[in-house]
């Protein structure tokens, strides 16, 4: 369990892919650089999505946890 505190949380679980990665980048769009985003997805593609997506935009990912039902990926905004 990370002890990261995110600046927003986009629950993005249920939603099919690409949807997550959508959601994310759309808080992400609207974060002030240095705040952390929080993402909620049940979708296992968001593991490869979202480190991919951050690394091109140059953002960070912090974290990402597997929890029982659903992954919590941490994105801090450049």
């Amino acid at each position: 369990m990370t002890d990261i505190e995110p600046d927003d949380t986009v629950d993005a679980r249920g939603a099919a892919c690409p949807g997550p990665l959508m959601d994310l980048i759309g808080a992400i769009r609207d974060a002030e650089p240095g705040d952390v985003v929080r993402l909620l997805s049940d979708s296992e593609q968001s593991l490869t999505d979202v480190p991919e997506w951050a690394e091109e935009a140059g953002n960070e990912l912090l974290a990402t946890e597997e929890l029982e039902d659903h992954y919590e990926l941490y994105v801090e905004k450049a």
